[in-house]
């Protein structure tokens, strides 16, 4: 080979290099360093730490909203519970019949042709039970519906059912033939699609001649178990009260035992329910309605529009549009249906996404209405503007995620962010106790139950800008929550004839053919914008223990725990294997 040849590797290196040498640009690297120092210095001084300090001084100030909103709610049960101020004591209240069973009241009434307490006083009832692909749930939903104590002919249990799996459907059918074969008067409807969802088969139920003769509707979700008396006690509200549209109970969690997700869980709601619940019922005469649990009156639903679909709130979208319409509303919080609780943490991310989601994309839509609103006081609508909407379902998911998991961290990179004791310390801690009040007994959980709940807020604040924009494709996404069915958990020998066992019950076919199983990837097995966030909170972490020194860092090694916990998956109870 030609030395040349072999060379000219050499040759165009000498070549590039005489190049280079010749070219009268020198790079001088540490002026660029210096450069592109100072250029950071700028931006950070006119651009990332006003930024930040814009969201410390919103977070402070609706964090303040938020303790004075818990102050009231709690001066205002207080208050209640002092005085005694209970709905029986504000409503007039009379029992319907003193005592006895269906068959009782009947004859009674027979006797007595209509006088007394006879079942002539009784006013038709509507139960409807709306179900999709129930099969865990379905035979304790309708066992307990068919046994509340009412006249058989007073009274008319409509399942809607919108099932997809044609084996659910075909045991669903027959516990209703069952009951009917009992004596029970029990409708099983199924349409031909699922528009609208849960709305769309509650406005379709209304629609059948039999309802025309009824008065009110009693609603319960599939996993929800009235106890008998549950017509008797909270009926006698709308009879002797023809302002009231809505009777609202309480919710009591069969599995809040099961696991820490559900100890969590039964935190939150029962706060819920006894203090918010009551006082937005005490002062306001207003509420979201829970979707289930509950009665209304029909020609309160008619007057507001009936069931919409336009959100996967259709409970609160009613409740607003009937407050709007000047109706009242009454918590009756010593009425307890049990219920159960999501215990996977797929489960819970799906409901608090509608719950999230929905509120805010609902709020969208109504506030103009709200404000132009002639039918209620102002008052009133204060309420439900700032109250009920901005504070309680756009604020409260805001300032959660923003302040508590990047305002904080954050600032521990910035020493020109200071963020006062008071905002750090007393103001949530403050915030956190008001809370823990309604479930005394799970207190020593506090700590862990505020981190989990931020962990929450990621997905929560996600959820409400969505609904808020009106943008991506969950907005109206509505995923069933998965439900276990207390059944699984009963003991051998329990009471009750009509007491089943899940392993009695066939899998459902799936309405595909069953694919090859494949290995789920990592972003499919973990929780990936947990594992990110939580990483991101360790790593601020360190940096204030290390070198800001500003006493972060503690709750940031727990924070970012919690947020590493959830995104591999150790929260709640492990799925049932679908294999």
């Amino acid at each position: 080979m030609d030395p040349a040849a072999r060379g000219g590797g050499h040759s165009i290196a000498e070549e590039a290099a005489r190049l280079w040498a010749d070219f009268p640009v020198r790079v001088d690297w540490a002026a660029v360093a210096a450069q592109c120092a100072s250029l950071w210095a700028h931006a950070r001084a006119l651009v990332l730490v006003p930024a930040v300090r814009l969201l410390v001084f919103l977070s402070l100030a609706m964090t303040v909203m938020i303790l004075l909103e818990k102050l009231f709610v709690c001066a205002v049960c207080l208050a209640v519970r002092a005085f005694r101020l209970g709905p029986h004591r504000r409503y007039r209240w009379e029992p319907i019949t003193a005592a006895g069973s269906n068959g009782a009241a009947a004859g009674d009434d027979e006797e007595s042709g209509g006088g007394g307490h006879g079942e002539a006083k009784y006013p038709m009832v509507l139960v409807q039970i709306p179900m999709y692909n129930e099969r865990e749930v379905y035979k304790l939903s309708i066992g307990a519906a068919c046994a509340l104590e009412w006249p058989t002919e007073r009274f008319v249990i409509q399942v809607l059912d919108d099932s997809t799996d044609p084996v659910v459907k075909d045991l669903v059918e027959m516990e209703c033939q069952r009951w009917k074969s009992k004596g029970v008067n029990i409708k099983y409807e199924v349409r031909g699609n699922r528009k609208g969802y849960k709305a769309g088969a509650l406005k379709e139920g209304l629609k059948h001649d039999y309802v025309k003769d009824c008065e009110y509707i009693a609603m319960f979700d599939a996993d929800f178990q009235p106890e008998s008396d549950f017509l008797l006690r909270t009926i006698p509200f709308l009879v002797h009260n023809p302002e009231i549209a809505l009777v609202q109970t309480r919710w009591k969690f069969v599995n809040s035992d099961e696991c820490l997700l559900t100890r969590f869980q039964e935190m939150s709601l029962d706060y819920h329910f006894k203090y918010e619940q009551e006082a937005g019922s005490s002062v306001y005469s207003f509420f979201g309605f829970n979707g289930t649990a509950g009665v209304w009156r029909i020609s309160a639903i008619d007057d507001a529009g009936g069931w919409k679909d336009r959100t996967t709130v259709e409970d609160m979208d009613l409740a607003v549009r009937a407050m709007l319409q000047g109706w009242k509303f009454v918590y009756v919080g010593d009425i307890k249906v049990k219920s159960e609780l999501p215990s996977t943490f797929k489960a819970y991310r799906f409901q608090q996404h509608r719950w999230s989601c929905g509120p805010a994309n609902l709020f969208k839509k109504m506030m103009v209405e709200i404000l132009e609103n002639k039918k209620v006081s102002l008052w009133s609508k204060i309420h439900l503007w700032y109250d009920f909407f901005f504070v309680g379902k756009v604020a409260a998911h805001t300032v959660t995620f923003i302040y508590y998991c990047f305002a904080i961290p954050v600032s521990v990179l910035l020493p020109e962010i200071q963020i006062p004791l008071w905002g750090v310390v007393y103001v949530p801690t403050a915030i956190t106790l008001l809370k823990a009040l309604g479930t005394p007994s799970s207190f020593h959980l506090v700590i862990l139950w505020v981190l989990f709940e931020n962990v929450m807020s990621l997905h929560r604040i996600k959820a409400a800008i969505s609904g808020l924009l009106d943008a991506g494709g969950r907005v109206n996404e509505w995923v069933v929550t998965e439900k276990l069915g207390d059944t699984n958990k009963a003991k051998p020998g329990t009471n009750g004839s009509d007491a089943v066992k899940v392993i009695d019950v066939k899998l459902t076919e799936p309405l595909i053919p069953k694919l090859v199983k494949r290995r789920a990837r990592f972003w499919e097995r973990y929780h990936c914008s947990e594992l990110f966030v939580g990483t991101c909170i360790l790593m601020c972490g360190f940096y204030d223990l290390l070198l800001a020194k500003k006493g972060y860092y503690i709750f940031l090694f727990l924070q970012g725990t919690a947020f590493l916990v959830a995104g591999f998956g150790y929260v709640g109870t492990l799925p049932p294997c679908t294999a």
